[in-house]
C-alpha cells in the first residue's frame, strides 16, 4: 500500500512541475541559430588579403565580407587557403564561398554563382624598375612570370604567341614578383590594383602595359546558393555602398587608388627594423606559431604512420599470398603518389565524392599517415626479413607456432634493426609537412610566405625558416645516432 501511494504522489508531483513550467517555455521565443558561412581566400594578395605585423589577416576582401555579414545578419569564417586551393575547395563543397580578388569571367559565371562586382580590375604587365622592358613588344624571346589559376595567367597565355614570350608559373604573387626583381623573368602579369599596391610597398616594378580585360572582382558561390546567399551578399554590398562603409574600407587600404596614396597609407605599417635581427625579433612569435603547428602535424602524423606502417609491414611477412599482396599494393600506391597530389586528393577530391567536408588539419594528418605509413611499412617488412631465416627455422623446430616465433624471436631482433629508420622517418615527416601548406595550414613554411608578403624580405625570412628546420633536424639526427649506438652496443 505504501508503494502504491508513493507512485501516486510521485506522478502528481511530476505533473505539477510539468504544468508549472509549460507557460514559461511557451513565453520564451525560439531564437533561430545564426548561420555561419565559411569563405576561402588567398594567402598573400595585398591589399585584398594579407597578414599584418601581428599575424592577423586584414585587407579589403576580409573587411568587406565581414561587413556584408554584419549588415545581413549572418556570421562568417574566413579561411586563408591560397587562391587555387580555395577554388578547388569550393568545387568540392569544403567551403561556402571564395572572396580572393576573383575576376568575374564568363567561364567562372558558368561554373559558380558570382556576386555583383565589388572592385574594378584590369590586367597589366610589369617589369623590373630600371630595366629595358618598356612595352609588350620588348618581351619577345623572354620569360614572363604568372600566378597559377588566375585570369591574369589565362590572359598572358592567350597573348604569349603574339608577343613571343614564354611563361613560368608560381603559386603566389610574392614569388612571382621576386622572380622579376631578381632578373629571372623579364616581367610578370597581375591585376593592376595588386601590382600598384606591391609597388607602393617597395617592390621594384613598373607597369609596362595598359589594363586589359577590365572588369571587376566578385564573390564566388556554389550554384545552389545563387537564390539564397547570393541575394544576401548583393543586398549587403548595396547597403555598404549606400551608407558609406564601402568607401571607408577601400580608403583604409588604398587611399584614392593611386600608387602615391597607397604608399602613404602603408608607410606606417612597414617593419621599422628590416635587419636580420630586427626581423627575427618582430616575427619571432609568428614563426614559433608556425613551428608549433609543424611539430603538431609531425607528431600526430608519425604516430598514425607508425601504427599503419607496423600493421602493414607485419601483414607483408605473413606466409600468405593474399596478405603479402595487400601489403605490397598499399606500399606501392601510397609510396608512389606525390605527397601534394595525395593531399589535394584527400582535401578536395574525396569531399566532392562523399559530400562531407574534411578539415584541412585532418586531411593533412591522413596524408602523412598514408604516405609516411607506406615508407614505414616498407622498412618494417624489410627489417623482419633481414633477420636470418635460420632464426625462424630454429624457433619452429623447437615447436613454437609461427605467431609466437615472430613475437618472441624475430620481432625483437627486427626492432633493433629498424629503430634508426623510425627516427629517420620522423625527420622526413617533419620536412614533408612543408608541402601541406598547399592546404592552407599555417605551418612553418606557410608562415614564412605570409611574413614575406608583408615585408618583401624573402632572403632573410627564408634564411630564418631554413635555420629553424636545420636546428630541429640536427637535434633529431643526434637522437637517431645516440639510439643507434646504444642498441648496436
Amino acid at each position: 500500500m505504501k508503494k502504491k501511494w508513493f507512485w501516486v504522489l510521485l506522478g502528481a508531483l511530476v505533473t505539477a512541475v510539468a504544468i508549472w513550467t509549460a507557460p514559461n517555455n511557451q513565453q520564451q521565443p525560439v531564437v533561430a541559430a545564426t548561420k555561419t558561412y565559411t569563405f576561402g581566400t588567398d594567402v598573400t594578395y595585398p591589399p585584398f588579403e594579407f597578414a599584418n605585423k601581428h599575424n592577423v589577416y586584414v585587407g579589403i576582401d576580409i573587411d568587406l565580407i565581414r561587413a556584408i555579414a554584419k549588415e545581413e545578419g549572418f556570421k562568417v569564417k574566413v579561411k586563408e587557403l591560397g587562391f587555387n586551393t580555395a577554388v578547388q575547395s569550393l568545387e568540392a563543397g569544403q567551403i561556402d564561398g571564395v572572396i580572393a580578388g576573383m575576376n568575374i569571367t564568363p567561364e567562372r559565371k558558368a561554373k559558380f554563382a558570382m556576386s555583383d562586382a565589388y572592385y574594378p580590375s584590369g590586367i597589366v604587365f610589369a617589369g623590373k624598375s630600371g630595366s629595358s622592358i618598356k612595352n609588350l613588344q620588348d618581351l619577345r624571346g623572354k620569360r614572363v612570370a604568372i600566378k597559377t589559376g588566375t585570369a591574369a595567367a589565362d590572359y598572358a597565355n592567350s597573348v604569349k604567341n603574339k608577343y613571343g614570350f614564354t611563361t613560368v608559373t608560381f603559386d603566389d604573387s610574392d614569388n612571382m614578383y621576386q622572380d622579376v626583381t631578381t632578373g629571372n623573368s623579364a616581367a610578370c602579369v597581375d591585376d593592376k590594383p595588386v601590382i600598384q599596391y606591391a609597388m607602393a610597398t617597395g617592390v621594384k616594378l613598373h607597369i609596362i602595359s595598359k589594363p586589359a580585360q577590365t572588369g571587376g572582382y566578385g564573390i564566388a558561390l556554389p550554384k545552389s546558393q545563387q537564390h539564397k546567399l547570393l541575394v544576401k551578399i548583393n543586398r549587403g554590398l548595396k547597403k555598404l555602398r549606400a551608407n558609406g562603409k564601402y568607401d571607408q574600407i577601400i580608403s583604409k587600404y588604398v587611399g584614392n587608388g593611386s600608387t602615391k596614396s597607397q604608399a602613404k597609407k602603408n608607410k606606417v605599417s612597414q617593419d621599422t627594423d628590416n635587419s636580420f635581427i630586427g626581423l627575427l625579433k618582430s616575427n619571432w612569435g609568428t614563426l614559433m606559431g608556425g613551428l608549433g603547428k609543424t611539430i603538431e602535424l609531425t607528431f600526430v602524423g608519425i604516430v598514425g604512420a607508425t601504427i599503419i606502417g607496423i600493421i602493414i609491414g607485419l601483414v607483408g611477412v605473413i606466409p600468405n599470398r593474399w596478405a603479402q599482396g595487400i601489403a605490397t599494393v598499399f606500399i606501392y600506391i601510397f609510396r608512389g603518389l606525390p605527397l601534394m597530389v595525395l593531399a589535394l586528393f584527400i582535401y578536395t577530391g574525396i569531399p566532392s565524392l562523399i559530400g562531407t567536408k574534411i578539415p584541412a588539419f585532418v586531411a593533412g594528418v591522413i596524408t602523412l599517415t598514408l604516405n609516411e605509413g607506406a615508407y614505414t611499412a616498407a622498412f618494417v617488412k624489410g627489417g623482419m626479413q633481414a633477420v636470418d631465416i635460420g632464426q625462424m627455422e630454429a624457433a619452429r623446430s623447437l615447436g613454437l607456432p609461427w605467431g609466437k616465433a615472430m613475437r618472441r624471436v624475430i620481432m625483437p631482433q627486427g626492432i633493433r634493426i629498424m629503430i634508426p629508420s623510425f627516427i629517420n622517418q620522423f625527420i622526413i615527416t617533419l620536412k614533408d609537412t612543408s608541402i601541406l601548406s598547399v592546404l592552407g595550414l599555417l605551418e612553418l613554411t606557410q608562415t614564412g610566405k605570409i611574413i614575406i608578403a608583408r615585408n618583401m624580405e624573402g632572403f632573410k625570412i627564408w634564411t630564418m625558416v631554413a635555420l629553424i628546420y636545420l636546428i630541429i633536424i640536427t637535434v633529431l639526427t643526434w637522437i637517431s645516432n645516440w639510439v643507434q649506438k646504444r642498441y648496436q652496443a
